[in-house]
C-alpha cells in the first residue's frame, strides 16, 4: 500500500460517517417532527378564536392570538388540577416508599416462600383494570371511601405496589451483598441497614419509581371515574366532561388538555436525564 493510499481511505472513511450522521440526524429529526404534531395542533387550536377552529383551517396559524380558552380552561379545571395534585403526590410517594421496602426485603433477606410473593405481586400487573372494577367498588363503598380522593389514593398505592417492588429489587440486587454484611457485623439491624445503607442509595431507583407512578396516577381515567364524586374527580374526568352539549367548543378542549398534560411535561423536561440514569444504573435489570 502506498503512502497516498492512506490519506485518500482516511477521506473515505470519513465520508461515509459523515453521510451516517446525516442520515441518523435525518431519521431522528423525521420521528421527531412526526411526534410533535399532536401538540402543534393541540397549541395553535389553542391559541385560536372559536370563530377561526374548522377543519379545513386545522393546520394554519392563528391570524388573531387569543387566551380566552385558557382562562376558561383555568377557571374550568382548577378545582380538579388541584385535586390530581392531592392525589398524585402521595399516592406517588407512598407506593414509592412501599416499594423501596418491598424491593429491599425481596432482594436483600432470605426468608420461606420469597420465592412465590414476589411472582405473586408481579402477577397484578397484568390484571386488567376493568376485571377488577366492580369488586373494587364494592370494597371501597364497604370501607366508605367512595366518592373521596382517598380511596382513589389507596387504589393507586396497591396498585402501584407491583411496579415498584419490581424496580427497586432489580435496583437493589446491584447493591453488594458484603455491604450489608458488613453493616449487620456492626450492628445494625432491619431498619438501621435500610436507612442508613440502603436508603442512601437509592436515589437513581426513586427517580425513575416516581416519574413512572406520577405519569400513571396523573394521566389514569377509570378509576378516577369510577370511584370520586363530581367534587372529587381529577382533571382528566374533569376534562372528559368538556364536550358538552351539541356544539364543541375545540379551542376550550385542547387549552383544557395541554394545561392538563403540563405537569407530566414538566416531571420529564426536569427529570428525565435522572430518569434515563437510574435505568441504566440497574432499576429495571433483572
Amino acid at each position: 500500500m502506498s503512502v497516498l493510499a492512506l490519506p485518500r481511505q482516511r477521506d473515505i472513511a470519513l465520508q461515509r460517517r459523515t453521510v451516517t450522521r446525516l442520515v441518523i440526524y435525518a431519521t431522528l429529526t423525521f420521528w421527531a417532527i412526526l411526534y410533535l404534531i399532536p401538540i402543534y395542533l393541540v397549541l395553535v387550536t389553542s391559541l385560536k378564536p372559536r370563530a377561526e377552529v374548522s377543519l379545513d383551517q386545522v393546520w394554519a396559524l392563528p391570524r388573531q392570538v387569543s387566551t380566552d380558552a385558557f382562562i376558561a380552561a383555568v377557571e374550568r379545571l382548577s378545582p380538579n388540577f388541584m385535586n390530581s395534585v392531592l392525589l398524585t403526590v402521595p399516592a406517588t410517594l407512598i407506593s414509592a416508599m412501599a416499594g423501596s421496602l418491598n424491593g429491599y426485603v425481596l432482594s436483600k433477606w432470605r426468608f420461606r416462600g420469597a420465592n412465590v410473593i414476589f411472582p405473586l405481586m408481579l402477577f397484578g400487573m397484568f390484571i386488567p383494570y376493568q376485571s377488577i372494577l366492580i369488586p373494587l367498588f364494592q370494597l371501597m363503598s364497604q370501607l366508605r371511601l367512595t366518592g373521596t380522593l382517598w380511596g382513589l389514593i389507596l387504589t393507586h398505592v396497591v396498585y402501584g405496589l407491583p411496579i415498584t417492588t419490581l424496580i427497586f429489587r432489580n435496583y437493589y440486587t446491584e447493591i453488594p451483598d458484603e455491604l450489608i454484611e458488613a453493616a449487620q457485623i456492626d450492628g445494625a439491624n432491619f431498619f438501621n441497614l435500610y436507612w442508613r445503607v440502603v436508603f442512601p442509595l437509592s436515589l437513581p431507583g426513586f427517580v425513575v419509581v416516581i416519574i413512572w407512578q406520577f405519569t400513571q396516577i396523573w394521566n389514569e381515567y377509570l378509576f378516577a371515574v369510577t370511584l370520586t364524586d363530581p367534587v372529587s374527580q381529577p382533571i382528566t374526568v374533569a376534562l372528559s366532561q368538556l364536550a358538552g352539549g351539541q356544539a364543541i367548543d375545540f379551542s376550550l378542549q385542547m387549552a383544557g388538555s395541554f394545561l392538563a398534560a403540563l405537569p407530566t411535561l414538566l416531571v420529564y423536561i426536569l427529570l428525565g436525564r435522572y430518569f434515563i440514569r437510574g435505568l441504566l444504573a440497574g432499576s429495571v435489570k433483572g
